[in-house]
């Protein structure tokens, strides 16, 4: 069977009805993701991104549903008090995107369309003070797991390298922020020098690839990592305390990006969701199950010997996405210390 970007979409249009049909307690269903773009395929494969909102407490936060031919949708679901007040979201980094513009495909209540029009309210999402509020926020929370790592010890754990990451994971969004929504997880290094180049610091990319160890590398490492990373996928994901993200249906929409990266003219690419998804997997996998994780860590320099040189790299590219923000507030007569 063939599988278009249609077809998918009417996977998503019929899932939301069925739902909505069984379940008096949802008030809107909408598309996000890699579905609303025009290329929306990795290696052939892609996920439905599908938000549930419901009237009252939600029976989870997200769930994973294997559909055929290695896709699966990705729902997510929220509380109807989470969109309040709507006027707030212009400033919420990731809902305030999420609702600006996805595809509706069922609302009651007029629910969305009042949302929506708080968020965008006067034209204003995209001025320069909303912007760089949504930024900052990216940034102080990017700093504040940074923090947290300054007692991380000699030998890292898991938990600390995925600390690491998701630190640098809202470092990279605070500048894509800037033009543009929060990237997701397998386009992070395939979109972040584009976004980096049109606030003109292409250098903050080799300042990324820095922190993760890129220039240790080579195409034939990250290869040689592909079967380790994909035992220790597989067997995270059977663990009942996994992160939502190890599950096994998405196993495929991971490493057929992987091959399509490696074999591409930007195979780096691939290191940012290989290394994180790994690192979720090795969090609930005993310590004699990560020895080849470790040695990935060493290599890119995240083991006991670099880590708090990692920190410190940390440290300073935070310094200098703060002093990009202020920079660009004093432009635009902007008083960033104004914003919490």
């Amino acid at each position: 069977m063939r599988i278009t970007r249609e077809t998918l979409i009417r996977i998503a249009r019929e899932t939301a009805q069925a739902r909505m049909f069984n379940n008096p307690d949802l008030i809107a269903a909408y598309l996000t993701g890699s579905l609303l773009t025009d290329e929306p395929f990795l290696g052939g494969t892609t996920d439905i991104d599908l938000v549930l909102v419901h009237a009252h407490t939600t029976p989870l936060r997200r769930e994973i549903v294997k559909l055929p031919n290695d896709f699966h949708l990705d729902i997510t679901y929220r509380a109807r008090q989470e969109y309040d007040p709507p006027r707030e979201l212009r400033i919420n980094p990731w809902l305030g995107y999420e609702i600006y513009d996805p595809m509706l495909l069922y609302e009651k209540e007029h629910f969305f369309e009042f949302v929506q029009a708080g968020v965008r309210a006067g034209f204003s999402f995209h001025q320069p003070a909303l912007v760089i509020q949504r930024s900052k926020q990216l940034h102080n929370h990017g700093r504040q797991i940074w923090t947290d790592l300054q007692d991380s010890g000699t030998k890292p754990k898991p938990n600390q390298v995925g600390k690491y990451l998701k630190s640098i994971y809202h470092a990279a969004n605070a500048i894509a922020e800037l033009n543009g929504p929060p990237l997701p997880e397998r386009r992070l290094l395939l979109d972040f020098p584009k976004r980096a180049e049109a606030i003109d610091h292409p250098s903050l990319t080799a300042g990324l690839l820095g922190l993760l160890g890129a220039p240790a590398l080579d195409t034939e490492s990250l290869a040689s990592w592909l079967p380790e990373w994909e035992i220790s996928y597989l067997a995270a994901a059977e663990n009942p305390q996994r992160d939502p993200r190890i599950h096994p249906a998405r196993m495929p929409y991971y490493y057929k990006a992987f091959e399509a990266m490696l074999g591409s003219e930007y195979p780096i690419a691939m290191l940012w969701p290989l290394m994180h998804t790994w690192t979720l997997a090795a969090t609930v996998l005993p310590d004699d199950k990560n020895t080849a994780w470790e040695k990935a860590c060493t290599k890119l320099g995240l083991g006991t010997v670099d880590f708090s040189t990692r920190i410190q790299g940390l440290d300073h590219y935070f310094d200098e996405i703060e002093e990009l923000l202020e920079k660009m507030a004093a432009a635009h007569g902007i008083n960033i210390n104004e914003f919490p």
